[in-house]
């Protein structure tokens, strides 16, 4: 990649997505010059102040009320709040001139050619030669912005399409221009990557790029075997929903969310453009498609869509369904197939799709029809749209949540039982699919060194795909590197001396089986190895302890088993900071209860920027038993300075825990104490992360790791931080705020982080807090109330308040 560097960007216009677009480059610490138009004519609350069109407060109210709203809006677009200030507003007229200062300028004002022109022009006048200059356009030809612009200009132009949300959705689509220079498109790419946290895909400039054409065509398909089937809205999102690796909102309820609005602009948008497409008579809009048009049934913008949220007579919030036939709304219907129990008992979504397409019922003909459908588009689809077809699997996977991309999935099925489907529908590949089998290659995609290859289609070889140097995919040395297994976990050989401990439990879930597995992992990388990485590459880190098997063994009364069962997870908690190597964690996605603990006794975090984690417990009536309150209080002691602010100290330590407060991105959860500053690390493309966590276990192995010392300097209040505690737990019942089990819960907790009834602050260690910790968990396990909360989480997957 070259030495061109980015500080600071100028994102020209402010709607939803300029705003979460400049959110995001904040996030990654650039400094964001944030610009839009002067409004024309003052509003009411304006004039009530007297003030004029020249006041700056007016001539700067869009871009502030813009960002503004967004940075309230949910999913929030920042990291951490307070980096808002990475941002600063201004309009088009008093602070044009600024972009002469900028590294990138970005324009993301309405889609119109005319308009984005108008805009070029004037930036233009200011631009430093150099200086990038691109585009967000959904669609529209870049070749036709950037006419009329000087050589330099249009050397340094291209499109970069974000998807919405910027922060979530990770394709980054690069668009070039007829005259963008390769080194512009080599920056961007590597810079999406590396420091946005994107998957980077270089397009070629056709309406709506790889990932919207794409998305758009499966979607008009589903809009077609709707009817062609007879299915309800309701059927379809229960088959193209996770079963098949794709979001839970599906089809329908996606649209919703998205806005009708937007993917019919889409859709007309290619059957305008695109009449040399086979499928052309497929991106017409249904009838019904129309009506809701008409009707203004646009989603979740005006409040009903395929979906619409009522109140009934009994005040009981609803969800109706649109009937695709009458176009009236009813009652959900609840969908069932009898191929989808098939699949209930396979739990790697790529192993599910030969059963699928192999179902008997409806279900079976849907996969099927859209399958085949899908399969034959994409293989026409190249080389117009580009030139490698892991692209269009990216592009899907990033752009749209899927987790295969068309593809891949006809891997998993078998490419020359995709043809099958396909001639079964009347339909057949692009000639390359058969000249690829008649080359000797039997699939798409292969595994080679760790590794992974993509047939390349001019070449009719398989290639290595470019760019995976500077990641460690688990799934491509799961089998070749792994050094031990059983029911809980993987451990494999990352190299240079690093092991790397992978959970494989469901929803990676920490059980006996998960602790022995550590606990195997780390002594065999203190006998052969230098470190140890505890990572994994599903949807979360782990979402905490097993509590089913601490539900069976408190409701049985087992009270001793249970007992040992919290020392061995408390133990290997230990064992994770107490051993001879560097450990290293690397949560991503939810890491709750004992999956915050493990990070939290690692010696380094290297955590996912998108890490949800936080100590839930009093979600389920208990305190974190597996060193979670040790730890708190211990890292509240580290803090305490001289003076009375000890016990506001421990105070705020110990709401982190009673509020079941949990960060909604890691840079949040420094505040919080759980990642600790100048020594846990952030990064924000999680595709990276095993390599980064590797790296660190390296260089702390290679810098001299010596086994820490057990902490005996742990300072705790005694009955000044109880009586504090109390009165707070007991005011808060007085208020209503909390149940009477909450405040036992609570006083429980307060009893370990005071160590104790101890008469004067004293230093105690790590052992003496674990015990405390043990037995008010167990204690708390013996209540009737916390059965209650435990069960009722189990069978409904939320906390129960009682």
């Amino acid at each position: 990649m070259s030495k061109r560097r980015i500080k600071k960007i100028a994102i020209i216009g402010s709607g939803i997505m300029g705003s979460g677009i400049a959110c995001h480059f904040a996030n990654i610490g650039v400094d964001v010059l944030l610009l839009d138009i002067v409004p024309r004519e003052l509003n009411d609350k304006e004039k009530a102040k007297g003030l004029t069109l020249e006041d700056k407060v007016v001539r700067n109210r869009l871009v502030n009320d813009a960002l503004t709203a967004s940075i309230k809006s949910k999913p929030a677009p920042l990291y951490h709040n307070s980096f808002k200030n990475r941002i600063t507003t201004g309009n088009l007229e008093d602070d044009i001139a600024k972009v002469k200062d900028v590294d990138w300028i970005m324009e993301v004002v309405v889609e119109r050619l005319d308009i984005k022109q108008q805009v070029f022009e004037k930036l233009e006048k200011h631009r430093t030669p150099g200086t990038l200059i691109t585009s967000n356009t959904s669609g529209i030809p870049i070749k036709f912005m950037s006419e009329g612009r000087s050589e330099d200009f249009q050397k340094h132009f291209c499109g970069t399409h974000f998807f919405n949300p910027a922060r979530y959705l990770k394709l980054f689509e690069i668009i070039p221009g007829p005259k963008t220079d390769a080194s512009v498109l080599e920056f961007l790419n590597g810079y999406g990557e590396q420091f946005l946290g994107k998957t980077s895909v270089v397009a070629k400039d056709t309406p709506a790029f790889i990932g919207n054409r794409i998305g758009i065509f499966s979607i008009q398909s589903l809009f077609h075997a709707v009817k062609d089937l007879d299915l309800t809205i309701e059927e379809v999102d229960k088959l193209s929903g996770p079963v098949i690796g794709r979001p839970k909102s599906a089809t329908f309820r996606t649209v919703d969310v998205v806005g009708l609005d937007t993917l019919v602009h889409v859709a007309n948008g290619i059957y305008e453009n695109c009449k040399e497409d086979e499928r052309l008579e497929l991106f017409k809009l249904p009838d019904f498609i129309n009506t809701m048009m008409e009707n203004k049934w646009l989603g979740s913008k005006t409040k009903q869509g395929f979906y619409k949220k009522t109140v009934s007579a009994e005040s009981k919030k609803e969800i109706l369904s649109l009937d695709l036939n009458t176009l009236e709304y009813r009652e959900k219907k609840r969908a069932k197939f009898a191929t989808l129990e098939l699949t209930k008992t396979i739990d790697k979504v790529v192993d599910r799709f030969k059963v699928l397409v192999k179902g008997k019922d409806k279900a079976g003909e849907f996969y099927r029809k859209s399958f085949a459908a899908l399969f034959a588009y994409v293989s026409n689809r190249i080389p117009e749209i580009t030139d490698d077809l892991y692209k269009i699997d990216d592009a899907m996977k990033a752009g749209f949540g899927w987790e295969h991309g068309p593809f891949q999935i006809w891997d998993a099925i078998g490419v020359e039982a995709g043809i099958e489907m396909m001639k079964a529908e009347g339909l057949e590949p692009n000639a390359w699919v058969n000249e690829m089998l008649a080359s000797g290659s039997t699939s798409f995609y292969s595994i080679k060194d760790g590794a992974t290859y993509a047939y390349d289609i001019p070449k009719k070889s398989q290639e290595k795909i470019p760019g995976q140097d500077s990641f460690i995919i688990l799934d491509n040395i799961r089998k070749s590197n792994e050094v031990f297994k059983n029911s809980g976990v993987v451990v494999e050989d990352l190299g240079d001396g690093i092991l790397n401990v992978e959970f494989q439990s469901k929803m990676n879930t920490i059980g006996g089986d998960v602790l022995a597995g550590l606990n195997k992992a780390i002594d065999i990388a203190e006998k052969d190895f230098a470190g140890l990485v505890v990572g994994n590459q599903a949807a979360n880190f782990s979402v905490g302890a097993n509590i089913g098997m601490i539900f069976m063994m408190a409701a049985e009364q087992e009270y001793d088993e249970l007992n040992m069962a919290i020392k061995y997870f408390q133990d290997s908690m230990m064992r994770m900071r107490y051993s001879s190597i560097p450990t290293v964690a690397a949560p991503h996605g939810m890491a709750l209860g004992g999956g915050c603990e493990l990070s939290m006794h690692a010696d380094k975090v290297v955590a996912a920027a998108e890490t949800y984690i936080g100590l839930v417990e009093f979600g389920v009536g208990v305190i974190p038993g597996g060193g979670g309150s040790k730890e708190m209080t211990l890292r509240a002691s580290d803090t305490f300075k001289k003076g009375d602010v000890q016990l506001n100290t421990l105070q705020e330590y110990f709401l982190t825990i009673g509020m079941a407060k949990v960060a909604t991105s890691a840079y949040e959860a420094f505040d919080l104490g759980i990642l600790q500053k100048g020594k846990d690390v952030v990064v924000v493309n999680k595709d990276r992360q095993i390599a980064v966590a590797k790296q660190h276990a390296k260089l702390m192995a290679d810098m001299g790791y010596t086994q820490p010392v057990k902490r005996k300097d742990v300072k705790v209040l005694g009955k000044q931080a109880l009586s504090m505690f109390m009165v707070g737990t007991d005011s808060m019942q007085d208020s209503k705020y909390i149940s009477e089990h909450d405040r036992k819960i609570a006083n429980k907790l307060g009893y370990v982080m005071a160590g104790g009834d101890l008469s004067e602050p004293t230093l105690v260690s790590e052992q003496y807090l674990l015990d405390l910790e043990r037995e008010a968990f167990l204690s708390l396990c013996t209540e009737r109330k916390t059965l209650e909360r435990i069960q009722h989480m189990l069978t409904k997957g939320k906390p129960l308040r009682n």
